[in-house]
């Protein structure tokens, strides 16, 4: 999925971040590699969702830079380097705009062919005319799924649009979004609370605690991945054991 002599897709060089007299990130490094799949996990307060927001370009750094795909800058699109997609917890959609229209959100309006051929890769094709309150939470996360790919993002990130599903419908989610990435080749970012799902899909886990990297997990596992897989459960027992040592103790603002 990627080339070792490409520049990372994603560069964070000595962030730090506060929200009042809270410090959520204390000089944090970190370095994604284009193609890869990579899972940001930590207990709740850790500092995940603001680092993924520092690379969407949702919100800056007080300290540090924020480099994408080698711009040093944080714009959508700089030099047609890279371009971001976020999916939240929640679809977040338009109740007022159908299917289709909530795909289109953002683009011309001669995409119609484009929009609907994401709403088919993602399974959806033949509900453009449906309203979002007709839809399951799983479909209404796969349409926010084809909304972002419409734009055809290099950097693809994820802040726990899975958490709020049932697990058989999560565990479709999971099969489609490692498809999509492996299709379109793109860079996925995940947050999460399940280290299970992190070691499913995930080529490196980074485990955050007190705003610090405490643990960079490679997952040398072949897929697709049994979920009861061996190998699976010792990758997971191994980061849950870190996690839950008493020294993973954190209390800030996530």
């Amino acid at each position: 999925m990627s080339s070792s002599v490409e520049q990372p897709a994603v560069q964070l060089k000595s962030i730090s971040k506060r929200f009042g007299n809270r410090l959520v990130l204390d000089g944090l490094d970190l370095s994604i590699e284009a193609g890869t799949f990579v899972s940001i996990i930590g207990r709740s307060g850790c500092g995940k969702s603001t680092l993924l927001r520092l690379v969407a370009g949702l919100d800056a750094p007080d300290e540090g830079t924020v480099d994408v795909r080698g711009t040093g800058e944080p714009p959508e699109r700089s030099n047609g380097a890279t371009l971001r997609r976020m999916m939240f917890q929640e679809a977040r959609l338009l109740p007022w705009k159908t299917v289709l229209g909530n795909v289109m959100l953002g683009r011309p309006p001669n995409t119609h062919d484009e929009a609907r051929a994401a709403l088919r890769e993602v399974g959806l094709g033949g509900r453009e005319r449906d309203w979002p309150a007709r839809l399951s939470g799983g479909e209404r996360q796969r349409v926010a799924l084809a909304r972002a790919l419409v734009h055809r993002p290099s950097l693809l990130l994820l802040d726990e649009p899975f958490g709020a599903l049932d697990a058989l419908t999560r565990l479709e989610m999971h099969r489609l979004v490692s498809r999509v990435w492996r299709e379109h080749r793109l860079t996925a970012v995940l947050v999460t609370h399940d280290v299970h799902e992190a070691v499913t899909l995930s080529d490196r886990i980074v485990l955050l605690e007190r705003g610090r990297i405490a643990r960079d997990e490679p997952v040398p596992l072949a897929r697709p991945r049994e979920r009861a897989a061996a190998s699976v459960a010792e990758i997971e027992e191994s980061v849950l054991q870190r996690m839950l040592a008493p020294q993973a103790e954190a209390a800030l603002v996530d």
